[in-house]
Formats: structure tokens, sequence, C-alpha cells
């Protein structure tokens, strides 16, 4: 079997967002403007360590889902709902916070509306992306 078979690039695409989303909280957040930011209260940093350890869950979570079947079969239907289910979640989570009250995306000084868009939604869209490739992909495979 092909490497090209193997490896979908629709795998390959919820696998990347994955990784972002397991590695991505920690670079933006753990520094002086978030978790070692000595303003913020205990239970602000609380909620902070909370998502980073979210989305490490969520990315492992989806990997799983993603890759447990022997790499040549690809992921079972269920395993690639489950897998773009869990690596969108984040996602979709960090957009939905911006709907509740007294909510920002930006602490003062800054000003910014919303800098998590230029990840939250490619992200999206790749793993959505990825989801009909795969889907198509193993589809083509299984009618082999």
């Amino acid at each position: 079997m092909s490497v090209r078979k193997q490896f979908g690039a629709g795998r390959l695409l919820i696998t990347a967002v994955a990784l972002t989303t397991a590695v991505g909280p920690y670079v933006a957040d753990w520094n002086e403007t978030h978790i070692h930011n000595p303003d913020w209260p205990p239970h602000a940093k609380f909620h902070n360590a909370q998502t980073m350890s979210l989305g490490l869950a969520l990315a492992a979570t989806s990997l799983h889902q993603l890759w447990k079947r022997p790499v040549a079969e690809g992921p079972t239907r269920e395993g690639l709902d489950g897998a773009a289910i869990c690596a969108s979640l984040y996602w979709i989570t960090q957009i939905s916070a911006l709907a509740y009250p007294g909510s920002a995306a930006v602490d003062p000084p800054g000003t910014a509306t919303f800098p998590q868009g230029k990840f939250a939604l490619p992200s999206l869209a790749l793993i959505g992306l990825g989801y009909l490739l795969e889907r198509t992909r193993t589809a083509k495979l299984r009618a082999e």
C-alpha cells in the first residue's frame, strides 16, 4: 500500500490542528501576560491553566481516535467523527467565550478585537477540509 493511501491529507490536516491545539495554548499563555501575570488573581490563573490542559486533553483524544487503528486501514467512521469533534471543541469554545458577559479577547491596554481568530477560524476550516478529504479517501479505500 502506498504512503499516500496510508497517510491521507485529511488525516494529516486534522493531526496538524490537534498538535497545534495541544501546544498552542502553552505557547500563547505560559508567559507574563497570562499564567505568570502577577496582577491576575489565583482563580483567573486556575481557569487559564484549565484551558491549557483542556487543549492538551482534546488533542490527545483527537489523535487517539484518528490513529488508533492500524495506519493502513485509516480511522473508522466513528474514530474520524470523534477526532474531528475533539479537534474542533477547543476552537469552538474559544469563539463562544466572546459571548459571555464581561469577557474580552485581550486585557487592557490591548485593543485587538479577537486576535485568536487568526488561529481559531483557520483551524476549524482545516478540520472541516481534513474531515471531508479523509471521508472521501477512506470511502474509496473501502470500495477497492
